[in-house]
């Protein structure tokens, strides 16, 4: 105990000595990643290749991670597991070594690292236990980072510093029993009352909803306005109308707390509103983004796990008078799952270090989310293979890595959002016009050839040319005036009281 309380407390130590560093470096205007010196655009196309071009920084923190989880939690987890037990001790632990606000300000109780530092940190947490990585994401991405970016002064010393310390407990309650990947339609009301808000509604899958002290919660302040009138909301646990529902008996990641928080006649002060009115769905988004970095850690960190297991089961299984390590097939399997796991990994260092670049990185994050999430899985379940019947049973890891990997999957964004978000992005990169085809679509409201309203689409501009046309109107593209009248779209318009779809005109 003594030598084991002496590590933590060097480990402790360390981390403290880091953030001075990086805060040391940040003043002098230098770049925490491996390329510092470099203009933020070549910083960005260099990337990091390989663990050895990481900075001093960053695999010292990787060592201290990787140590804390061969130590601490990988002992552990299998119990954790069986009785789903939330670990609270070494939760704390994570919380003295900085690891619960990775990237927050040092002076709200951050480590005041990057978002590479917060990637590396969550995959080898998660290479040991993934439901202290998830637990460690979600306190980072999911309620630190919205607090941290849109919060006020006061709302940054109130909600932000006990969580990014590590002494609170903070959740994101985003997903309802009706809705998940349709982020934007909010069943949960917030009704404005006086200096409060009243709200009403229940959030489905929360992580961390049974420890939380403190959550971030989304609701609609103006239905009219869809997803433009959704808000976000910092509420702490113990509000009078706020509650926990049962936890819920999961698949895997068994020892983080997943449950519904339940608001019956809720009152919320207005100065906890996070952000303006009407900012929730774009604060929610935002954090997604983030938050898939964090996800994909976890998933590289379940199947990391999964490779050092096989290979070392792998050198110690004799079949056929030798270790099946010689065996081809064995060999092929290895193979695969090392190829995608590296592969996965540079793409999400490389949507960190955009992140740290203040450059897009949405696209590159939902390709490391998808990718390192199904390399996840798809090692676990070449793990299994590998053990034979002897992976199947719990006395081994290699099970309860399969049933942790599922998740990553679906949560913060299914497999097939991130397709979406990604065509998304590549569309409109390649488009000759800048823009995918699409502009505006035309709703009549009243009579056939008047009284129209204007509704976007696919995110594009437009400029509605001629209205009434038979029915039909001409929708010209943003660049209109660029490529002269060319027209992207027929806006059809349906007469009113005939129902039937519209038919688009020729040409």
């Amino acid at each position: 105990r003594r030598v084991g309380q002496e590590a933590r407390e060097g480990q402790a130590s360390l981390c403290r000595a880091m953030s001075v560093l990086a805060n040391a470096t940040r003043r002098m205007g230098w770049r925490l990643a491996a390329s510092a010196r470099l203009p933020a655009a070549a910083a960005s196309r260099r990337g990091v290749a390989t663990w050895s071009q990481l900075s001093d920084e960053h695999k010292m923190l990787r060592e201290m991670c990787r140590n804390f989880a061969d130590t601490e939690l990988k002992p552990n987890a299998g119990e954790w597991d069986k009785k789903h037990e939330f670990p609270a001790d070494h939760v704390k632990m994570m919380g003295e070594m900085g690891l619960m606000g990775v990237a927050q300000d040092p002076d709200y109780g951050g480590a005041g690292m990057d978002a590479l530092s917060y990637a590396i940190a969550v995959e080898e947490i998660s290479r040991g236990c993934a439901s202290a990585g998830v637990i460690m994401s979600a306190q980072n991405s999911l309620y630190c980072e919205p607090v941290g970016k849109f919060g006020n002064p006061k709302q940054l010393e109130e909600w932000l510093s006990p969580c990014a310390s590590g002494q609170k407990i903070g959740c994101f309650a985003l997903s309802e029993p009706g809705n998940g990947s349709d982020a934007g339609a909010q069943s949960c009301q917030a009704v404005a009352d006086g200096d409060s808000y009243i709200l009403n509604g229940t959030k489905n899958w929360i992580t961390n909803g049974p420890q939380a002290d403190k959550a971030v919660v989304f609701a609609t302040s103006d239905k009219s306005k869809k997803h433009k009138g959704v808000s976000a909301f910092l509420v702490d646990k113990g509000t009078p109308g706020f509650s926990t529902g049962k936890p819920e008996d999961k698949l895997g990641i068994r020892a983080s707390g997943t449950c519904s928080l339940i608001f019956e006649n809720c009152k919320v002060p207005k100065e906890n509103l996070l952000g303006q009115e009407g900012e929730g769905f774009k604060i929610a988004m935002k954090t997604l983004d983030g938050g898939r970095i964090g996800i994909a850690a976890q998933a590289l960190g379940i199947a990391q796990a999964s490779l050092e297991a096989s290979v070392e089961y792998s050198q110690q299984r004799v079949a056929f008078n030798a270790p099946i390590s010689k065996l081809q097939a064995i060999q092929f399997k290895i193979a695969d799952m090392a190829a995608r796991i590296e592969a996965a990994r540079l793409l999400m260092w490389s949507a960190a270090q955009l992140k740290d670049n203040k450059e897009p990185y949405g696209k590159l994050a939902a390709m490391a989310k998808l990718q390192a999430s199904e390399t996840a899985t798809f090692c676990a379940h070449q793990a299994i293979q590998i053990f034979g019947g002897y992976g199947y049973v719990t006395e081994f890891p290699v099970e309860r890595h399969y049933r942790d990997a599922r998740i990553t999957e679906i949560y913060e964004g299914t497999s097939e959002i991130q397709r979406l978000v990604i065509a998304g992005h590549v569309i409109k990169e390649l488009s000759p016009w800048g823009s995918p085809p699409g502009g505006f679509l035309q709703r009549a409201n009243a009579r056939w050839s008047s009284s129209t309203e204007l509704v976007p689409s696919f995110g594009g501009g437009g400029q509605l040319i001629e209205a009434p046309l038979c029915g039909r109107a001409l929708v010209f593209g943003p660049r209109a005036r660029r490529f002269g009248p060319v027209i992207w779209q027929h806006a059809v318009a349906r007469r009113p009281g005939r129902p039937g779809r519209p038919r688009p005109s020729p040409g």
